[in-house]
């Protein structure tokens, strides 16, 4: 999924201009990226959307040579079990 991007945010809307999902963080420091909060609409769980989200978080992390502490417990879990996919991004 393509995501949108904001202030500290990335998203997708539905056509409607509904919300369908969210991640938002903020920057800690030159270095460090923190994620706040993983939303998914309750009519779009179970597609792995909030994975994707996290991924699109640790890509702008990388691009930018920055590490990660995520603070939304679905984000932490997610770094944590596939850690050495993540290793290179997480403090």
């Amino acid at each position: 999924m393509n995501f949108d991007s904001g202030e500290s945010r990335f998203y997708k809307n539905d056509e409607n201009e509904n919300l369908i999902c969210e991640i938002t963080y903020s920057i800690a420091d030159s270095s460090t990226i923190v994620i706040d909060r993983t939303y998914v609409n309750d009519d779009y769980r179970g597609q792995g959307i909030a994975a994707q989200l996290v991924d699109r978080v640790v890509e702008m992390a990388r691009e930018e040579n920055k590490k990660i502490i995520p603070r939304c417990p679905f984000d932490k879990g997610m770094l944590e079990r596939n850690s050495s996919l993540y290793a290179d991004v997480m403090c």
